[in-house]
C-alpha cells in the first residue's frame, strides 16, 4: 500500500474529507520553498503536490507560470525538486507528495533514472498533465511498475465515452479539473461539479479529488462536501509569490484545510 493509499484509507475510516495542496518546488527560492513544504502537515494538508518548475506549462494560469519562472529563475531544476523531496522526508515519512508537472524534464532525464531517483526521493506519485492514456507506455504503467501511482485528470469535457480510457491505468486517486481552461482561471461551483464527481465515482473505486478554482476556507468546504476532498494551489502560491511569510502562507493553508476537513 502506498503512502496515498494508506492516507486515503486513514481518512476513509475517520470519515473526513482530504485536503491537497498545491506548491511550486523552489517558489521563491528552494530555502523557503522546503520551510513551507514542511510546515503544510501541521497546516492540515493531507496530501502534497509538489510542482516541478517548467519552461512551458501549458495548463497553469499566470499565477502559477509566475511561480514555476521564478523557481527556475532561482536555480531550481528536476534533480533540485527531488532534493527537496528527500529533505522533507527527513523529517516527515507519512505524507504522500505528488509530483506534478510536465513530461519534458522527465523525458530529458530519462524515465528508468527518473523513476528509481523519484522512489528513492520519496516521491509516492506523479501527475503529468501532457501525457494523455494513449501514451502509457511511456511513463505510466512504468511508474506503477516502479511502486508510484499514476494520477490522471479528468475534465469537464471527459465525457463517458472518455472516462473509462481515462481511468484504465490511474491509480491514487482522480484528480477532477472542476473548470474548462487553466488554473485559477475560474470559480469552481459545486452544483456543477457535484453530479460530474458521482458519475466517475460510478466508474471507479478510486477517491475523486476536485482541483482548481478553489480559494477560500468556504469553497474548499462546500467542494470537499461534494468530492472526496479538495485541492488548492494558485491561491496558496498567489500568497507566496505576495512575500508573505512562510508563517502567513502556513496560517492561510490551515484556513484551507479546516474548511475542506469541516465538509
Amino acid at each position: 500500500m502506498s503512502r496515498i493509499d494508506a492516507k486515503f484509507a486513514a481518512l476513509k475510516a475517520e470519515d473526513k474529507k482530504a485536503f491537497v495542496a498545491y506548491v511550486m518546488a523552489g517558489d521563491p527560492d528552494y530555502e523557503t520553498s522546503l520551510e513551507v513544504v514542511k510546515g503544510l502537515p501541521a497546516a492540515g494538508v493531507d496530501v502534497i503536490e509538489l510542482g516541478l518548475p517548467f519552461t512551458d506549462p501549458m495548463a497553469d494560469g499566470p499565477t502559477i507560470q509566475l511561480a514555476g519562472q521564478r523557481a527556475l529563475d532561482g536555480g531550481m531544476t528536476l534533480q533540485r525538486t527531488l532534493d527537496l523531496a528527500r529533505a522533507f522526508r527527513e523529517t516527515d515519512d507519512t505524507t504522500p507528495i505528488v509530483m506534478m508537472g510536465y513530461y519534458n524534464p522527465i523525458y530529458s532525464r530519462g524515465v528508468e533514472t527518473f523513476l528509481q531517483d523519484a522512489k528513492a526521493s520519496g516521491i509516492d506519485g506523479l501527475i503529468v498533465v501532457d501525457l494523455p492514456p494513449e501514451e502509457d507506455d511511456e511513463l505510466c504503467l512504468p511508474a506503477q511498475a516502479a511502486g508510484l501511482n499514476f494520477i490522471r485528470l479528468a475534465t469537464p469535457t471527459t465525457d463517458n465515452k472518455r472516462l473509462p480510457r481515462v481511468l484504465q491505468n490511474t491509480s491514487g486517486f482522480v484528480y477532477y479539473v472542476s473548470i474548462t481552461g487553466i488554473t485559477g482561471a475560474a470559480e469552481a461551483e459545486a452544483q456543477n461539479v457535484g453530479p460530474e464527481v458521482a458519475r466517475i465515482k460510478s466508474q471507479t473505486d478510486l477517491p475523486v479529488i476536485v482541483g482548481f478554482g478553489i480559494n477560500t476556507p468556504e469553497k474548499s468546504r462546500t467542494i470537499a462536501s461534494v468530492a472526496d476532498g479538495a485541492v488548492v494551489g494558485s491561491a496558496i502560491v498567489s500568497q507566496i509569490g505576495a512575500g508573505k511569510s512562510v508563517a502567513e502562507v502556513l496560517a492561510f493553508v490551515k484556513t484551507l484545510s479546516d474548511g475542506a476537513h469541516s465538509a
